[in-house]
């Protein structure tokens, strides 16, 4: 899958303590008399607060909740939280630079280590290839702990890029707000709102995604030079100079268009089925008042947390869902990123030379390969599998 600015205060600074305090601060500069001074501080019995009805706070002021002398305001923050944002997004891109290096070694189908003989739960006799934590280990043994994380600069690159598109086109398109319509009564003004929150998303994505493919088409080859032991694509302006030379302006967005239709099916299958789950199986006057009370009862309470609760638990699991039937997509991209550009791991035996993303996609299909390295721990060798071995 930003916040709207607080709303100003409509009145004067202070409220009506602020507007007393004029009054009075007046009277004395004038050279009122006492008692002149005294009704300014007193207002008449027509305007004192009565105790069924309080005086409302004093609110604060423009000025300072606009960013003035007052001190700094939301808008202030805006830069320094998107930079806190990339910075949090490289963390974990980092993090999981060794998940994503080791699955792609299992999605060009270098096997470096031979299947072992196990058992599944039924008791049968299997073979099962290496698991992530395995490969991994072979991956130190070879290159060092720091081989772990070969491609991970273009990487950043990216993932940084994408986030700072989509913040940008946030500022210059901002989304309507949305308000949320859990009744069912308001399906079809609800499903309208689904349907122009999801095509804001998609358009971030698609373009935030055509931006950073360059990008991400080079870590892919950096990465996969491990196949081969190659040091072709070294750094990111030498790779840049490499594909621009070799395949033209084309070479940076091979396995592009796989990509841009996941995305496109991730985000309207995920957005949709979770509407029409949460309107129609979740049941709004689910309460967490003590007793069972609602409003009338317990006028403080939060009405519908529980409903809230699992609605935003629906859209984790559809999303979950969703991205396991989206998976060929981002493997049949991924492998046209790194085919048939000189190295070992886009060519035969690891890899037919594929004609387009389609030939590719039937090719696996064929082969009944269009989930390989969906799975890093428990990878058991199919019948039709079919990969390459030093």
């Amino acid at each position: 899958m930003g916040a709207s600015d607080p709303e100003v205060a409509p009145w004067a600074p202070g409220g009506a303590a602020g507007m007393a305090g004029a009054g009075a601060g007046a009277g004395a500069r004038g050279g009122a008399p006492a008692g002149v001074e005294a009704r300014a501080r007193d207002p008449p019995p027509a305007h004192r607060a009565h105790p069924r009805h309080p005086r409302p706070a004093a609110q604060p002021s423009a000025r300072r909740m606009d960013g003035g002398a007052g001190g700094p305001g939301p808008g202030d923050n805006a830069p320094t939280t998107e930079a806190l944002f990339v910075a949090l997004g490289a963390g974990v891109t980092a993090l999981s630079h060794p998940l994503l290096y080791v699955k792609l070694l299992i999605q060009v189908g270098h096997e470096p280590m031979p299947p072992t003989l196990g058992t599944n739960v039924l008791g049968r006799k299997v073979l099962y290839l290496p698991s992530f934590f395995t490969y991994a280990k072979y991956i130190v043994q070879v290159d060092g702990k720091i081989g772990l994380f070969r491609g991970l600069s273009p990487r950043l690159m990216s993932n940084a890029l994408s986030a700072v598109t989509r913040g940008s086109m946030k500022k210059v398109f901002p989304p309507d707000e949305m308000e949320q319509v859990s009744n069912k009564d308001d399906m079809k003004t609800s499903l309208k709102k689904v349907v122009k929150e999801t095509s804001y998303e998609m358009m971030m994505q698609c373009v935030s995604r055509m931006l950073a493919h360059p990008l991400h088409v080079i870590s892919m080859r950096c990465m996969v030079q491990f196949v081969g032991r190659e040091a072709k694509y070294s750094g990111v302006l030498s790779s840049i100079g490499k594909i621009f030379k070799e395949e033209g302006l084309l070479g940076f967005f091979v396995g592009l268009i796989p990509h841009l239709l996941g995305d496109v099916v991730f985000l309207w299958g995920c957005n949709l089925l979770a509407h029409f789950i949460n309107a129609y199986l979740v049941d709004d006057s689910v309460s967490d008042t003590p007793g069972g009370l609602g409003n009338d009862q317990n006028p403080g309470s939060q009405q519908f947390s529980q409903a809230l609760a699992i609605r935003s638990y629906t859209k984790f699991v559809m999303g979950i869902a969703v991205s396991m039937l989206t998976y060929p997509f981002l493997l049949v991209g991924d492998l046209m990123a790194v085919n048939n550009c000189g190295l070992q791991a886009g060519l035969p035996p690891y890899s037919p030379v594929f004609k387009s993303w389609i030939h590719c996609w039937k090719y696996l299909s064929v082969q009944g390969q269009l989930f390989r390295g969906s799975s890093l721990l428990f990878r058991r060798v199919s019948s039709g599998s079919c990969f390459a071995m030093e």
